[in-house]
């Protein structure tokens, strides 16, 4: 039977007046139970009595969990969001696990204010006991509901990294790991890039062996023991995403061994036949250094203002370069005549087109300096400036007879070093390059840093025609592993539990 509004507060009253034993009340306690069958007057009272008295009756713990979790499902949104900021007085002790269970199923409401009432009550929970908030909400992320599953992940990639030290105590941190791993096992491309950016913010991870313990996690999920199938967009797909993340953790104590030796053995000898589902993305230096127009009706149409890739050209070409050091007489030996000539027309006809954006560049800048160089039109054109440098140094090595890669340049997204800060700063004082003066100003601020290794962000406008930027972030990990691609599927909300 139901309890009233009267009999509530009677039954509170008693429990409230009660000084020595409040377990003597059972009844009284019971009775506030009750109140969650009422109506909405009394279920709003019960949602606030149940937990102010929980802790007196252990042996009425689980019941009032339950009269509690029914208040969390009702039908009315002011007597969940009540019920949900009192759940974290529940969590204490054996409950709190169930708690933290119960909060991670609550993340799927569509209801805004809702759901940061679970957010905030889940930090809350985190903050009292963080392993046990964490056994609750990876429980849902491998056995929960899909939409229940996502969330809990972002939970985890956004909230972490605000929670305290003191809380993220390197038992926290271990248990993390290895509730991931599990996890990893069957994952989309999105959860696998939210997952290894949850574990590359912890403390435990920025240490040698930490890295190299995500390296080899990265090398599982990229499936480096198989043979790349080229035509599989799938596959490259999930190959260019492992790649990515893999990149930020490479240094000169953790090797990229694995991952160049795979590039160069099944990646280099198909660049032809890939196929991937990131629109219009091509990795063939060819395809980005044109053949100059044939004449047409008399007239030369290579007059025209070639349109010309530079930002994915200096990484292909950098790339080609450096290749070159290892197999010098590649371009002498190792092609024939006819594609020689091919790749050095070209180089000749981009070589002429960079040379007019060269001039354009270091006309616009010329005589600028201090805040001049620091609006974004000025540094879209200084980072353009380097770019196109940096190409025309390597196409001087190639035409070369017979080709040189002798020079070095400093990549376009990477820092100035104090060592080549200085000596430009020496040409600044005599005049010389206004390009090199040019790069020793602050690159625009969504150049990533070189410690995050992030993947380039070319500067857009007519220096990097029609480029654009594109995600890695993609879904394309579950092929292959249980479930398949979409195996969870959508299932309607269910009971909490």
């Amino acid at each position: 039977m139901a309890a009233t509004v009267e009999e509530l507060y009677r039954n509170y009253g008693i429990l409230a007046d009660e000084k020595e034993d409040l377990s003597k009340h059972k009844d009284a306690y019971q009775a506030i139970l009750d109140g969650v069958k009422g109506g909405p007057k009394e279920k709003r009272l019960a949602a606030q009595f149940i937990p102010k008295f929980f802790s007196s009756f252990p042996e009425l713990a689980d019941a009032a969990i339950n009269a509690q979790l029914d208040l969390c499902e009702d039908e009315d949104v002011s007597i969940r969001r009540q019920a949900i900021k009192e759940l974290p007085r529940f969590a204490s002790g054996e409950n709190l696990p169930r708690v933290a269970d119960i909060l991670t199923q609550l993340l799927q409401t569509d209801d805004s204010a809702e759901f940061n009432q679970v957010n905030t009550a889940l930090i809350s929970i985190f903050k009292i006991d963080a392993k046990g908030t964490l056994g609750g909400l990876f429980s849902q992320i491998l056995q929960g509901e899909d939409i229940v599953r996502e969330r809990a992940i972002k939970f985890l990639s956004t909230k972490l990294k605000m929670m305290p030290d003191d809380t993220m105590t390197k038992e926290v941190e271990d248990y993390i790991f290895i509730e991931t791993k599990k996890v990893l096992e069957d994952v989309t491309g999105e959860e696998f890039v939210l997952l290894m950016r949850i574990l590359s913010g912890l403390k435990s991870m920025q240490t040698v062996s930490g890295r190299q313990q995500l390296v080899e996690l990265v090398v599982e999920q990229a499936f480096l023991e198989q043979a790349l199938n080229p035509t599989d967009a799938d596959s490259v797909d999930r190959l260019l995403q492992c790649t990515r993340q893999a990149l930020p953790l490479f240094s000169k104590n953790v090797h990229s061994t694995r991952f160049v030796t795979y590039f160069c053995e099944f990646v280099l000898p198909n660049l032809s036949l890939l196929t991937s589902p990131v629109a219009e993305l091509d990795i063939q230096l060819e395809e980005f250094m044109p053949l100059p127009p044939e004449e047409e009706n008399g007239e030369n149409a290579a007059n025209e203002e070639p349109k010309l890739q530079f930002s994915y050209v200096e990484c292909l070409l950098f790339s080609f370069h450096q290749l070159g050091k290892k197999l010098p007489d590649f371009l002498i030996d190792k092609i024939s005549a006819e594609k020689l000539k091919d790749f050095k027309i070209r180089l000749q006809y981009f070589a002429r087109g960079l040379q007019v954006y060269i001039r354009q560049l270091r006309v616009a800048l010329q005589g600028k300096t201090g805040d001049a160089l620091k609006t974004e039109e000025n540094k879209i054109k200084v980072v353009a400036l380097k770019i196109t440098n940096n190409i025309n140094v390597l196409i001087k090595d190639l035409f070369h007879n017979p080709p040189s890669y002798k020079s070095t340049v400093t990549l376009s997204w990477k820092p100035v070093q104090k060592t080549e800060a200085a000596a430009i700063g020496q040409k600044r004082q005599s005049g010389e390059d206004i390009g090199a003066t040019a790069t020793t100003k602050k690159l625009p601020t969504n150049l990533p840093r070189r410690d995050a290794r992030q993947i380039y962000n070319p500067p857009s406008g007519k220096y990097s025609a029609s480029i654009g930027n594109f995600s890695y972030e993609r879904g394309g990990f579950r092929g292959g592993r249980g479930r398949g691609f979409g195996g969870r599927g959508n299932r309607s909300r269910g009971r909490i539990y």
